[in-house]
């Protein structure tokens, strides 16, 4: 069974903004209300919070899909929809948030950090929000956007002080356990730690915090083993500790030869640019296991070598306790020491700019098709006006024409070499295409319009007086040519009388 999870993949989706609504006020005596369609309630967000109280990824392994309430309909009266659910997720002090494609997105290193991963959806605006001096009752509402759909990938990174690593059944659960109050999974036989161990020590005024992970052999940075897969845990750590089994019965193995393996894995464990190289930080040698006669003579043996190589060399028993009170207090020296020295740095000041808008808020990318050129409309802002057009509304259509315009599509179409009737695709992938027809310059023909049409979609437009005066010479001439063909029959009838016809052949 499962018990420990420090990488896991949730499947996220936002809450859906509520659509507005269309709504004119009726009531006695006030025949002339205007309109009073509320608007649609936002979309639930959801949010990543990092909470001390919880130490691993395990609940997200069980349930990775995670939704967020969706946002209410507006409602005639000026009722506005509730406002979607937010989901708050707790994860640990230390996970990392990584997109699909393995970006960085926030590093939840701050107890109570909060992050936004997957916003929202917007509510729609009702048609009381949308009436203007040009549009004085609006016969149609803004749709809710969808809010955010994708997966997010979760990385646990302890926040620890202090990490221990080794060999396998060198003695690390059985040294954080001496000296914490942590008390791992502890037995006689190698990879017995499955997943990284806490524990909190305390050196006389100084509390830190010690990593005990999964032991490390020859091989590991290749994939062999478990403990290169844990050495993410050890990339916040201060200091590490390597602990060296004195007493070990296996056949080529000494204190010396596995501390180079070790040295020589973790050289091999590439760290997150900026971060000091694991063999750049302070590293004190712990050789374990004194109680036992045998391992206390090897212990005097490799110590003077040890030293010799730039190391503190402490020599323990988690057994007897020995050496475990200056092996802690010089720890915490070490770790204290950090703690000014990060102290002391200055504090770079974060700089918010909060622009007013981009200079380019879309763009038009020219694409050849089988049935001529296709200008596609990339860009938030138009993407996010038609999620909230109602394609069956004319007038939420020609409103949608307005808005485009006015942030000049109309223009950069023109320029690109968009001609009248040329197809227009909003969005990535399908998106949703026009035929696109150039937008009249002005809003004043919409005065007239019944709501719920748009004179611009019509399908029979009202002719131009050109084409009426062509229309009237048309109907003219071919009056003319009717009374010229009836008064040529009743002059061929008067010259030639039935009777007469008749007479000659008898």
């Amino acid at each position: 069974m499962v018990t420990f999870v420090d990488r896991v993949t949730l499947h996220l989706s936002a809450g859906k903004g509520g659509n507005g609504c269309v709504s004119v006020k009726r009531e006695k005596f006030k025949p002339m209300a205007g309109p009073d369609g509320g608007n649609g309630g936002h979309g639930g967000d959801i949010v990543l919070v990092a909470d001390p109280q919880v130490t691993t990824l395990l609940s997200y392994h069980h349930s990775p899909h995670r939704s967020a309430g969706n946002g209410g309909f507006g409602m005639g009266d000026h009722r506005s929809g509730a406002v979607g659910e937010t989901l708050e997720l707790p994860v640990p002090v230390g996970t990392v948030v990584k997109d699909v494609s393995g970006e960085t997105l926030v590093d939840m290193i701050e107890p109570g950090m909060r992050f936004v991963v997957a916003p929202g959806g917007i509510g729609g605006l009702g048609n009381a929000s949308l009436a203007n001096h040009k549009r004085k009752a609006p016969g149609f509402a803004l749709l809710g956007t969808p809010g955010w759909e994708g997966d997010v990938l979760l990385e646990l990174k302890t926040v620890a002080d202090v990490a221990l690593v080794g060999y396998p059944s060198a003695g690390k659960s059985s040294l954080i356990a001496a000296i914490s109050a942590a008390r791992p999974k502890i037995a006689d036989y190698p990879f017995t730690t499955l997943h990284p161990n806490l524990g909190v020590v305390q050196a006389g005024d100084v509390r830190y915090t010690v990593a005990d992970v999964p032991g490390l052999i020859e091989g590991a940075s290749e994939g062999k083993g478990l403990g290169l897969e844990f050495l993410r845990h050890v990339e916040r750590c201060t200091a590490l500790v390597h602990v060296l089994d004195c007493a070990t019965l296996e056949p080529g193995r000494d204190p010396l030869t596995d501390l180079d393996v070790i040295l020589a894995e973790l050289a091999a464990y590439p760290v997150p640019e900026g971060q000091l190289p694991l063999l750049e930080r302070p590293q004190i040698v712990a050789l374990n296991k004194v109680d036992v006669p045998e391992a206390k003579d090897l212990a005097d043996l490799v110590r003077p070598e040890l030293e010799a190589r730039g190391y503190r060399v402490f020599e323990i028993s988690t057994v007897s306790h020995e050496g475990l009170r200056q092996l802690t207090y010089a720890l915490g020296d070490i770790v204290a020491a950090h703690r000014v020295e990060e102290a002391d740095k200055p504090v770079v000041e974060r700089v918010v700019v909060r622009p007013h808008g981009s200079e380019r808020e879309f763009t038009i990318r020219v694409e050849g098709g089988t049935y001529g050129d296709i200008y596609r409309v990339l860009g938030a802002k138009p993407l996010r006006w038609v999620q909230q057009t109602d394609f069956q509304n004319e007038e939420a259509v020609g409103y949608l024409a307005d808005r485009l315009e006015k942030l000049g599509v109309e223009d950069q179409l023109f320029k690109s070499g968009a001609q009248p009737g040329s197809t227009v695709v909003i969005g990535e992938d399908d998106g949703v295409v026009f035929d696109w027809q150039p937008s009249l310059g002005s809003m004043a023909e919409l005065a007239t319009a019944p709501r719920g049409t748009d004179p611009r979609l019509d399908l029979n437009p009202r002719r131009t007086t050109s084409e009426r005066r062509e229309r009237y010479y048309e109907r003219m001439d071919a009056k003319s040519e009717a009374r010229a063909e009836l008064e040529t029959e009743r002059i061929a009838a008067k010259t030639n009388p039935v009777g007469r016809d008749d007479e000659e052949q008898a």
